[in-house]
C-alpha cells in the first residue's frame, strides 16, 4: 500500500482521470476508459484492481454482488461512467459500496 495521505491519493487519482480524458476523449466505451486508467495508475505505483467484487450481506447471508469498477491502493473505491450526465441512481451506486465495503472514499467518475 502507498504512504500517501488520502488527499494526495485522492488528486494523483484525478490527475490520471484527466490524462486519459484529454488523450482518448469521448466516445470510448467504459471499459476502455477503465483499462487506460488502471494503466495511468499503476505508472504511479499504485496498487489497482479492475472489477473488485463487492458483496451484500444481510443476516450473514450473501444476497447481492456487484463489481466496483477499480479499488486504489485498497482505499479508494472508482465508479466510472461513460454516460452524457450523472445521474442520483450513479450517486446511490458509489454510497452503497461504501456502506457495504466500510471504505472512506469513491470516487465517481463521468
Amino acid at each position: 500500500m502507498n504512504d500517501m495521505d488520502s488527499g494526495a491519493l485522492t488528486e494523483t487519482i484525478i490527475g490520471c482521470v484527466y490524462t486519459v480524458a484529454n488523450t482518448l476523449g469521448n466516445g470510448f466505451l467504459e471499459k476502455v476508459y477503465e483499462n487506460a486508467f488502471a494503466h495511468e495508475l499503476r505508472k504511479k505505483d499504485l496498487k489497482v484492481e479492475q472489477q473488485r467484487p463487492i458483496s451484500v450481506h444481510y443476516d450473514s447471508v450473501v444476497v447481492g454482488e456487484y463489481l466496483a469498477d477499480l479499488l486504489v491502493d485498497e482505499r479508494v473505491l472508482v465508479e466510472l461512467k461513460a454516460v452524457k450526465a450523472l445521474e442520483d441512481i450513479h450517486k446511490a451506486q458509489c454510497l452503497h459500496y461504501l456502506k457495504t465495503t466500510g471504505k472512506e472514499l469513491c470516487l465517481l467518475i463521468n
